[in-house]
């Protein structure tokens, strides 16, 4: 029981390398035909993006425990959509939080997440999730298999060795590009980015590999996050402010093109209304009829004209 218990996970062991090579060779070709050059891609300085590995094996892991629940291209594709995608935001989150940067950002995507995830990978995400569990893991577990126990027991382990020299390595780079980004004086990420950049082209291969790497990257100190929230205040108080001026304006122009002949209307017809709340023939003088009977005179004298509409602009 324990040699099968060690197996399995000397294998997920393995996965997660493969699947972490794998990611950085499809980060590579992607950034190849981006860039027209080689870029060694990834947080680490060896050929291996750490995220993909991690996806690859949560996926193995997570759906292959339900598979005596459900193992059908559905739910094996809608778990790889959600885990794959808390995966990358997380990961964005955390690594922002630690080294004031963001490596990554979809804001300009559609159906995306504050900018760390968007639809179009989520999708991919499930699609590769199908590939996984019902085309690459029993091709993988095959081969493996060919191995013995111990030879994948040593392969595993030396991987281990190597991974945790290239994440010392990689994590005292991130962390002079962290003191880089505290220390600058710089108002505005662009600035930050050019000052970065000139520090770690400055120092050995490894720190010149990670300016490389990350041509994209934002950086985010407090002092710019706060120039841009003020920022986004001035752009919303003059947004509104020039909503507020479009419909006073708008009105203004409605009313200016209101046609004299309907006030004209509208006015009789009101004055019709005060007339009749406030004449009271049992009680009127001679006067007042007199009066009440010229006003209708006058009214059936205007309402007997043809109706004339001149242009705008002129009196009417």
């Amino acid at each position: 029981m324990r040699e099968i218990v060690m197996e399995y996970w000397i294998n997920i062991i393995l996965l997660f390398f493969i699947y972490a090579f794998a990611g950085w060779c499809m980060e590579v070709i992607l950034k190849y035909r981006q860039y027209h050059r080689f870029i060694n891609r990834g947080f680490l300085t060896g050929p291996l993006c750490p995220i993909y590995g991690c996806g690859g094996v949560l996926i193995t892991v997570v759906i292959g425990n339900l598979a005596s629940v459900e193992s059908g291209l559905v739910m094996t594709f809608a778990m790889s959509f959600v885990i794959c995608g808390v995966v990358e935001y997380l990961t964005s989150l955390v690594l922002e939080k630690i080294f004031h940067a963001r490596w990554w950002d979809y804001s300009t995507k559609p159906m995306n997440l504050h900018g760390r995830v968007w639809i179009g990978n989520l999708i991919l995400f499930g699609l590769a999730g199908i590939g996984i569990m019902h085309i690459f893991n029993p091709v993988i577990y095959w081969i493996l298999g060919c191995f013995s126990l111990r030879v994948r027991e040593v392969t595993a382990s030396v991987l281990l060795v190597i991974l945790a020299a290239d994440f010392v390595i990689s994590l005292f780079v991130l962390k002079l590009v962290k003191v880089g980004i505290d220390k600058s004086e710089a108002d505005n990420t662009e600035e930050i980015s050019k000052e970065v950049r000139q520090l770690l082209t400055n120092r050995s291969y490894f720190y010149k590999r990670f300016s490389d790497a990350y041509p994209e990257v934002v950086y985010r100190t407090e002092r710019v996050q706060k120039r841009l929230a003020l920022v986004r205040a001035e752009a919303e108080r003059i947004r509104t402010e020039a909503e507020k001026r479009i419909d006073e304006q708008a009105e203004k122009v409605a009313a200016s093109l209101e046609p004299v002949y309907l006030i004209r209307a509208d006015l009789i017809g009101k004055q019709d209304e005060l007339i009749g709340m406030l004449y009271d023939e049992a009680a009127a003088s001679d006067e007042m009829k007199a009066l009440k009977a010229e006003i209708d005179r006058q009214k059936k004298r205007l309402e007997s004209r043809p109706l004339v509409k001149y242009p705008y602009g002129k009196r009417q």
